[in-house]
């Protein structure tokens, strides 16, 4: 993967502009999603909230870092921003966003970058709290900070490869699709989301703060094995692989057939899946790859 000059204006623009035509324009992308079939392998994880290390071990599993002992395989990315290493109270997480556009524009078939809360509450300047620091002025600060008054350009692009950006990735496999996505409408939300954003463009009304169908999704917690079971038969999905929450072991089965994972912590994980033989969610929980090992 080629190196950026993180300070300079027009490299970061650049490879957010890159980044954001290979989310539209990869031929993997259809609508809202990505999608893939086996054969093939991927490369699950959850939040990573600008883990570097944790970072770097996932594209070395995933064969896309030189020097990896593994081939080339598919990986998703996603609540890559909003990092808990502050420098003088400001937070240059924007790195990681360049770094995943560059690599997306370089792997733009096997890298999937999945829209989260934390990158739509960027784009649209929601007030999160993450141990007690106003995280999106954090960013912004960060970011004004580097490039000055080249900052609102900078922002643009940031903007943009967000927008670009898939609310899934569906896997075809002998054993039944399996979707990853940060997250799913909570069963309180239902009345609200539009179950057909699988299947269409994303269109502007859907990133609108607790009403679009994209926020919802990205948004949902609380969900359950009635909700769970809903969507599987409106979507015709075998089981979900999700981030959002925090989970202490790194990974967690919701019955029936939903995974959570968390990759930005001590104990995170990432999931490595063989299309062809994914097996069921319980054998998938088994197969999980700590990250701070290795």
């Amino acid at each position: 993967m080629s190196e950026i000059d993180m300070r300079s204006p027009s490299a970061v623009i650049g490879a957010l502009e890159r980044g954001a035509e290979a989310n539209l324009d990869a031929s993997c992308r259809h609508g809202s999603i990505d999608r893939i079939e086996a054969p093939g392998r991927l490369v699950a994880t959850g939040d990573l909230h600008d883990n570097p290390a944790h970072y770097r071990r996932v594209l070395d599993l995933a064969g896309l870092i030189e020097g990896s002992e593994h081939a080339p395989s598919h990986v998703t990315l996603h609540e890559l921003i909003h990092s808990d290493r502050l420098m003088g109270q400001m937070d240059f997480s924007y790195r990681v966003l360049v770094r995943v556009a560059q690599l997306k524009s370089e792997h733009p078939e096997q890298v999937h970058t999945l829209l989260a809360n934390h990158e739509l509450a960027q784009v649209l300047g929601s007030g999160i709290v993450k141990d007690g620091v106003l995280v999106v002025q954090a960013f912004n600060e960060g970011v004004e900070y580097v490039f000055g008054e080249e900052a609102p350009r900078v922002q643009d692009a940031i903007g943009r490869f967000i927008r670009s950006m898939p609310i899934a990735l569906r896997c075809h496999t002998p054993a039944g699709d399996l979707l990853c996505s940060h997250s799913l409408p909570g069963p309180a939300m239902m009345q609200r989301f539009d179950p057909s954003i699988l299947d269409r463009d994303l269109t502007e009304d859907d990133y609108a703060p607790r009403r679009g169908s994209a926020h919802l999704m990205v948004w949902g917690r609380g969900y359950d094995a009635e909700l769970l079971e809903d969507l599987v038969e409106r979507w015709g999905v075998n089981a979900f692989i999700l981030g959002h929450e925090h989970v202490d072991s790194g990974v967690m089965l919701v019955e029936p057939n939903a995974i959570v994972l968390n990759s930005d912590h001590a104990r995170g994980v990432c999931l490595p899946i063989d299309l062809a033989r994914p097996g069921s969610v319980r054998e998938m929980v088994g197969r999980v790859v700590p990250l701070g090992v290795g």
